[in-house]
């Protein structure tokens, strides 16, 4: 047999195992694994000494597109993605304009994707005050998950996300829970964070420093405990965003023992800047839950190497540079969102190489147990049949990140000038090539989009 492409001579990170190994691909999946394949190709890449891995499945990422394109569109954020290693991703509800809520706006989001994806990806659907009776009919278009913010949210224009009141989030768990889904959850406590942030601006006490002071680690274990609480009671699924606390984990995995259906994710920032960086990096490092100090730190790295922690996630919430500004510098006032998606990978890699985490622990938590988790199909592993969605990661370079270098719309990162000790070398989706470090990006987009079938049964369009 002829085939499309072999990559050769890679250390292949399996499920459990590195091995050294050839992959052909042929029509856009894994063919065959062996020692050794000699057979003709179109194409052959020799991934001598470089680690051969399942793409990254991002579960967290903000594309603005429609009605905030200038923030960043699906062209931008799907470059930034393929070139950080990221095969395939979920698009959240927010921050486009319209949010996504109901058939109509995702039918809106859903026709700016087309013809503008580098790679593969998917939508989720909200839960805002409101729309209760318009979650079953995103279920039917097939979203991924729904997601909802219990944490202070959203802006004056009507068409924007919203978070929820407490019955919201109960009657939304149980319509959820009917319909056999996953709801994902932003938890942090709205009504202690927006007073406290309150209470700190009246004294004129609005540095960094301050706000993340106004968003403690309690706010977050606080709305932790009671979604897990209404979860129980409701028996929906749940998994919990961006978690930043070693305490908010271990509510988590105490429910999960105990019977509850739940998962957990967090993000590279919260492994890789402290607080005590936040003044001098600005406000390219806001985000909420807020960075943590360097002793929160070293706890969740302990959760992590604990096998604690399901998957890690970008997060990518992008803006434009003037959002990240305040003519009074309130740093309340700026926007809450890390551009970081381009630097996933190889930003996290060459961390958990200083902490002795296994690779194949890693490849887990960014590929496979995402897929798994939120029923993507053919995707997540390097195994024969499956989507030929891979990438090379090279242990051997470093890099310093240049703003020049993001494929975002605007170049601003809590990243640059920092040093990264690996990198990211190749990236393909279904055996096509789309980034290649040498060439930058490649070909014109080629992304399909997956729908979830209700019966669980998922398919790419």
């Amino acid at each position: 047999m002829k085939y499309d492409l072999i990559i050769k001579g890679g250390k292949v990170v399996f499920r459990n195992e590195v091995i050294k190994n050839d992959i052909a691909i042929k029509n856009g999946k894994i063919t065959a694994i062996e020692e050794t394949i000699n057979n003709e190709a179109d194409q052959i890449i020799d991934a001598a000494e470089q680690f051969v891995m399942p793409g990254m499945i991002d579960t967290h990422v903000h594309i603005c597109e429609p009605g905030r394109t200038e923030w960043e569109g699906f062209i931008t954020g799907t470059k930034a993605l393929a070139a950080g290693g990221t095969t395939c991703y979920v698009d959240m509800p927010l921050n486009a304009l319209p949010a996504t809520i109901d058939k109509e706006t995702l039918h809106l989001k859903a026709e700016a994707a087309k013809g503008k994806n580098y790679i593969d990806y998917a939508f989720y659907g909200g839960l805002v005050p409101g729309n209760l009776d318009r979650l079953k009919e995103l279920s039917d278009e097939g979203v991924v998950a729904y997601k909802c913010f219990m944490a202070t949210c959203g802006s004056d224009n009507p068409n924007d996300f919203s978070n929820v009141d407490d019955y919201t989030l109960y009657a939304g768990m149980k319509k959820i829970a009917e319909l056999g889904h996953i709801l994902s959850i932003h938890a942090e406590n709205a009504l202690i964070t927006d007073r406290l942030g309150e209470g700190l601006a009246r004294k004129g006490r609005t540095a960094a420093a301050d706000y993340v002071l106004s968003r403690p680690v309690f706010t977050e274990v606080e709305a932790v405990k009671r979604a897990l609480y209404l979860g129980k009671e409701t028996k929906c699924r749940l998994h919990f965003v961006h978690i930043s606390s070693a305490e908010a984990v271990e509510e988590i995995i105490k429910a999960r023992s105990e019977g509850q259906d739940v998962s957990l994710e967090s993000c590279p920032h919260y492994f890789t800047i402290t607080s005590a960086q936040l003044e001098a990096i600005g406000p390219a490092a806001k985000c909420s839950p807020p960075l943590r100090s360097k002793e929160e730190q070293d706890k969740l790295w302990q959760k992590l190497i604990e096998g604690k922690i399901d998957m890690l996630t970008s997060d990518h919430s992008p803006c434009p540079p003037e959002l990240k500004k305040s003519s009074s510098n309130n740093f309340f006032e700026v926007w809450g969102g890390i551009t970081g998606c381009q630097n996933n990978v190889d930003l996290m890699y060459e961390a958990v190489l200083k902490r002795n985490l296994p690779i194949t622990d890693f490849v887990r938590m960014i590929s496979s147990n995402p897929a798994e988790r939120f029923n993507i199909p053919n995707k997540g592993e390097i195994a024969v049949s499956k989507d030929a969605d891979i990438i090379l990661l090279d242990v051997n370079q470093s890099y310093v990140v240049n703003g020049e270098d993001l494929f975002y719309r605007h170049k601003h990162s809590p990243y640059i000038g920092r040093q990264i000790n690996c990198r990211v070398t190749k990236t393909f989706v279904r055996g096509n090539i789309v980034y290649d470090l040498d060439k930058g990006i490649v070909g014109s987009p080629l992304g399909k989009v997956i729908r979830i079938i209700r019966e669980e049964e998922a398919v790419n369009v």
